[in-house]
């Protein structure tokens, strides 16, 4: 996924202008201006590409020259990007672009900081589905660019069998029997035991989702994954989460759990504080 493949921007630009700009309008249309935009506080800088595209279309003639590149990390009070164009296309575009930029730019900050808190474990923090309506895409390249990974984008590139859908289905089993008749996608089930762990192992999904263990418990999940015969090419991937912090993560990663899962990657969010300035350009 390419940030440049997921990128529209017209529903953005019209719920905030509707008809038109009507405060904007009252700027000559001849008017230019130059622009800043600075950061208030440390961030990873995420979603240029939207920024960009909010000017694009309000009017090309707008330019865009960033100071920083595409998910690095910046201090506080950072110049990010200037701009120059048509006044009016610039105090159009203000809020949307930032509002793209400071919510993209928080998704990245956050991820950044639970991928370096599991460095060098070997384990990989994965998002949810749990994004801003009309942000999916979007998030999910924000949590890529801040270092973690991509769990299924929406309901129809993997299955994720859940406590009721095992009840609904019969038995564990069987909802994972009749997955593999409906799909080639991978196949994930979610266990709240040890007892399930096993029901679930003999029936061989691509991965196992262990739902608020215990460290000890997780421990031993590991372990007893590693004693099970496979018939697959691959061992059963393993998957932890539920109520996982920043404090706890590390030890959570150091039982030897492939994957850990965090909500709040994309829910969590704390918008980055930006500000931009515009300047008129005086005409003598």
């Amino acid at each position: 996924m390419t940030r440049m493949d997921i990128v529209n921007i017209k529903p953005f630009l019209a719920e905030d202008l509707g008809s038109g700009d009507l405060t904007a309008a009252i700027i000559p249309a001849h008017i230019t201006a130059s622009a800043q935009v600075i950061t208030r506080e440390a961030m990873v800088m995420c979603g240029q590409a939207w920024f960009d595209a909010v000017f694009n279309e309000l009017d090309p003639q707008v330019t865009v020259t960033w100071r920083v590149a595409e998910g690095h990390r910046v201090a506080a009070d950072t110049l990010l990007c200037t701009l120059q164009g048509p006044a009016r296309a610039l105090l159009t575009g203000e809020r949307t672009a930032l509002n793209c930029l400071q919510t993209l730019s928080a998704t990245a900050t956050i991820a950044k900081r639970y991928a370096d808190a599991v460095a060098g474990t070997g384990c990989k923090i994965l998002d949810t589905r749990k994004t801003l309506p009309g942000l999916r895409l979007a998030q999910k390249y924000a949590v890529a660019c801040g270092g973690c990974t991509n769990h299924r984008i929406g309901l129809y590139d993997g299955v994720l069998i859940k406590e009721n859908h095992i009840l609904a289905a019969g038995s564990l089993a069987l909802a994972i029997q009749t997955a593999r008749l409906i799909t080639s996608q991978p196949i994930e089930v979610e266990v709240e035991t040890l007892d399930e762990l096993h029901q679930a192992l003999a029936a061989q999904p691509e991965r196992i989702m262990l739902d608020n263990f215990s460290l000890a418990d997780l421990q031993t999940a590991v372990a007893i994954n590693k004693q099970i015969p496979t018939r697959r090419s691959q061992a059963v991937e393993l998957e932890a989460s539920g109520n996982i912090t920043l404090d706890t993560i590390r030890a959570v990663a150091e039982t030897g759990v492939d994957y850990i899962s965090i909500g709040a990657l994309t829910k969590h969010l704390t918008a980055i504080d930006l500000s931009m300035r515009i300047q008129l350009e005086v005409r003598r």
